[in-house]
């Protein structure tokens, strides 16, 4: 299979980067996950939106591929070259500040970004979303810069080792009795049948999929409020679910080994995906199965 770097579509497994580069010493850079649908990036300005706000935050210079047909264009090419134009696939790219002596200060101006894209085979996970996922708690010990996508994901690997070891799918994060998200998607919960979430502010992850849903919501009549729920009302919720690219609308079944409410998925939950993946389709131009 094609990628792409450094504005060339070469051989995935010829591709690589420079010791020194800063991605790879620093964790200096941002990236973005698109989903992919019969060879259509799914809400493409929405993401590009966030990857320029990452790119300007870190203080990297934007490079084309944040332009949205430069974007198009090499995601077609590399779709295509992998049979990935039908069905379903994701788009990641990644952008790092380049290669450079390792100093912590940033090199010199002009130093150019590293840019890296690569389209995959996406297959959704329906049947654990019939029966729903389990998760755990762990503590949240990032940065209190979550809302930049950087390619520092650490805490995140270990919170997502961390669930697989004890059988879950997710590792829900708590910041001083307060769920912030997952390690790589939205938490969303329904407590006295209000739909609640975490604000969008430097604690928490800006997820697309989040917006699509929590619109898809009010647009249904469905109470919504953007305020946090504590660690003490898990046992209380009505419904817990996470919100994310690869996810789309996943309820969560069990937490820390024990039933959310029924221990199945529940009714919004149900209700919130039915609509998101009829969007989603549509927003791709996919007609859905009669």
């Amino acid at each position: 299979m094609l990628c792409y770097l450094n504005g060339s579509l070469i051989e995935r497994s010829g591709a690589s980067v420079a010791v020194e580069d800063r991605g790879f010493i620093f964790g200096d850079g941002v990236y973005e996950v698109w989903r992919v649908v019969g060879g259509r990036l799914f809400e493409m300005e929405r993401h590009l939106e966030r990857l320029r706000f990452g790119l300007a935050e870190l203080r990297i210079a934007e490079p084309d591929i944040a332009h949205p047909d430069v974007l198009s264009d090499v995601a077609s090419r590399l779709l295509a070259s992998g049979g990935l134009e039908s069905g379903e696939a994701t788009v990641y790219v990644e952008i790092t500040r380049g290669a450079a002596p390792r100093s912590h200060q940033f090199p010199a101006a002009g130093t150019p970004p590293t840019v890296f894209m690569m389209a995959n085979r996406f297959v959704p996970p329906d049947e654990l979303r019939t029966r729903g996922a389990s998760a755990i708690t762990v503590d949240d010990v990032r940065w209190l810069r979550c809302d930049i996508k950087t390619i520092q994901l650490l805490p995140n690997v270990l919170a997502k080792q961390a669930a697989a070891e004890r059988g879950a799918m997710e590792a829900i994060m708590v910041r001083d009795g307060i769920i912030t998200e997952g390690s790589h998607a939205n938490i969303i919960g329904v407590l006295d049948g209000v739909i609640r979430t975490h604000p969008t502010n430097h604690l928490i992850f800006p997820g697309v999929t989040r917006a699509v849903v929590l619109d898809i919501a009010r647009r249904l009549g469905m109470p919504v409020s953007e305020t946090a729920f504590r660690e003490r009302d898990l046992p209380r919720l009505d419904e817990l679910f996470i919100v994310g690219t690869t996810g789309d609308v996943m309820p969560i079944v069990r937490l820390n080994d024990r039933p959310v409410a029924s221990g199945s998925p529940g009714p919004i939950a149900r209700a919130l995906y039915a609509e998101f993946r009829a969007y989603l389709d549509a927003s791709c131009g996919v007609a859905r199965a009669a």
